[in-house]
């Protein structure tokens, strides 16, 4: 008798432990974790991001308002990384992992490569730590149901970096040094 109980305490204790086994810590992200490489030149860029959603709301001017700070992506902000020192938009840019804000206009954005690179969301996001800004225009984009970082083809040492989220769009040139 004592030994079938143990043997019943036993597998009710393992039956437990491997159900809770199988499950991840923490339920999959509303808005996803995604990365995006790019080879320009000789430079590795790589830009992590998470991607929300349209989910039928309003998106410019609402969701994400104008002439705000925008982590540009969900949850943490969104960072871009470069293998060797490069030029954005003109601008020098060293080799190094940043955080890639912007403020989003109806005519214009301000794109910031921040050297904090870990932080979550724009919450403390600092002016102070801009090292670089520069100016965009937005277009008219295909439709995108979840924000989606893309990098066009230029020329061996030079690609575009396209953000595109609902029916929006903007770039920025990267030009990587070729050596």
């Amino acid at each position: 008798m004592k030994l079938i109980k143990y043997l019943s305490l036993f597998l009710f204790l393992f039956t437990i432990t491997s159900i809770g086994a199988g499950k991840d810590e923490d339920p999959p992200r509303l808005s996803p974790e995604a990365s995006v490489y790019e080879k320009v030149g000789y430079t590795d860029v790589t830009i992590v991001y998470c991607r929300p959603g349209v989910k039928d709301r309003k998106i410019w001017g609402d969701i994400v308002p104008y002439n705000e700070v925008w982590r540009t992506g969900a949850n943490e902000a969104t960072t871009i990384e470069f293998s060797k020192d490069v030029k954005i938009e003109g601008k020098d840019v060293p080799a190094g992992k940043y955080s890639l804000f912007t403020i989003p206009g109806e005519k214009e954005w301000t794109v910031i490569i921040n050297k904090q690179a870990e932080q979550w969301g724009a919450f403390n996001y600092n002016q102070d730590e801009d090292l670089v800004r520069f100016k965009v225009k937005p277009e008219k984009g295909s439709f995108a149901e979840r924000l989606l970082f893309t990098f066009d083809y230029v020329s061996p040492y030079t690609a575009k970096v396209v953000c595109q989220w609902e029916n929006v769009k903007v770039s920025f040139t990267i030009e990587a040094p070729n050596e």
